[in-house]
């Protein structure tokens, strides 16, 4: 049986699904209305092939591919700029997790008044915002992880105070997604494994996350399904279109879940990341199960059901954390944070930004600084019996 590979989805917004589809964004743009969009990338993407093609796509597109990592507030800052001075009147947001969030957040900050930080997901700052100054984006996801291509917020590093700050409003979720898997076919093996992983720890906290969201729910377990399936195989060989396309598909519906809520993984990793400059989705994927272990008595019910979606040979918790040991190993990941940099120079000031994390609320068991430490400290020793 042939398994379709293309379609037009509108949940949570448009996405262009398929093969080849990245012919397609000279359309998406005149759809949005921009004749002049500015393409915003990150500096590893600056000379490839593929931007080089989109700008060519684009009669008076701009570029600008000054994005860190762990994109900055200069860099949106310097984004601007560029935005302003070449007059342009949209922005496509393309790369992975940091080339998607500071494209949205230009795009955002593009016709706004007041600075960056008014507007970070507190309260009702959101309603600060001119929203007639929020300029369209086209989304194009290179990487499988982040899912910001489905988002209505960024995330960006406050370099003063070492804090990650979500900027977020409702009309900063990008107007028409490309989801084209043959841009993601160079990612290599590494990369993959460690964005794919991502997408499934955002499935997961997701659906472990408390409170009644059937939709998000439904959407985390086939999103965890997928990822079981087709990480390993998009990882064996890059140029696998059927699992490239599935991941795609999977790190979306990561991002849609997760407005249900994230928890202690992101809670940990944000800080770990501002301090130590880690890979986002590597270091998810190395803390996963030393929350898992954490909330064990909580999502045991939970469990059971993750066990039954993802046909584990073991039920419930034993089993999924079983499996993600397992999983973790077969696709590199290290066993703990010490083995990607991370020491314990300052564990009590991780485990106290951690606990300020807007994530840290999703947790299903409540989490204080202390505790957040904790699994921090166990986290870079490789201890899972969690002591400290």
């Amino acid at each position: 049986m042939t398994i379709p590979m293309k379609g037009n989805w509108n949940y949570p917004t448009r996405v262009w699904s398929g093969p080849g589809r990245i012919t397609e964004l000279p359309a998406a743009c005149a759809d949005l209305g921009m004749r002049k969009p500015l393409v915003v990338t990150d500096s590893g993407l600056r000379d490839s092939q593929m931007i080089k093609r989109a700008v060519a796509m684009l009669p008076g597109a701009g570029l600008f591919a000054d994005v860190r990592g762990n994109p900055v507030a200069a860099n949106v800052e310097a984004g601007l700029k560029v935005y302003r001075d070449g007059g342009h009147d949209g922005v496509v947001a393309f790369g992975g997790g940091s080339g998607l969030d500071a494209g949205k957040v230009i795009a955002f900050m593009s016709g706004q008044t007041r600075p960056l930080w008014d507007f970070e997901d507190v309260g009702d700052w959101w309603t600060r915002a001119d929203p007639n100054g929020i300029a369209p984006v086209v989304a194009v996801p290179t990487t499988a992880g982040t899912g910001s291509e489905v988002g209505r917020a960024g995330v960006i590093l406050n370099e003063e105070t070492h804090q990650k700050k979500i900027i977020f409003h409702p009309k900063m979720m990008p107007g028409i997604v490309i989801a084209d898997p043959e841009l993601t076919v160079g990612l290599p093996p590494k990369i993959t494994a460690a964005t794919g992983f991502d997408a499934w720890v955002h499935c997961f906290e997701a659906f472990c996350a408390p409170g009644f969201h059937p939709l998000a729910d439904g959407v985390a377990l086939e999103g965890m399904r997928l990822i079981k399936t087709y990480l390993p195989r998009a990882c064996k060989n890059g140029g696998d279109m059927e699992a490239r396309s599935r991941m795609l598909a999977a790190a979306s519906m990561g991002a849609t879940a997760f407005q249900k809520g994230l928890g202690a993984v992101h809670a940990i990793a944000h800080p770990v990341g501002s301090f130590f400059d880690t890979h986002h989705g590597l270091t998810n994927a190395v803390i996963t199960p030393y929350v898992i272990v954490h909330n064990r008595d909580a999502i045991a019910e939970r469990m059971k059901v993750v066990a039954r979606v993802l046909d584990l040979p073991k039920p419930g918790v034993e089993g999924v954390l079983a499996w993600v040991l397992d999983f973790r190993k077969e696709l590199g990941i290290p066993h703990s944070l010490a083995e990607i940099g991370v020491t314990l120079r300052n564990p009590e000031e991780i485990g106290r930004e951690a606990a300020i994390d807007p994530s840290a609320g999703g947790n299903p068991i409540p989490v204080d600084a202390a505790t957040l430490e904790r699994i921090f400290r166990s986290a870079v020793k490789g201890d899972l019996s969690l002591k400290s």
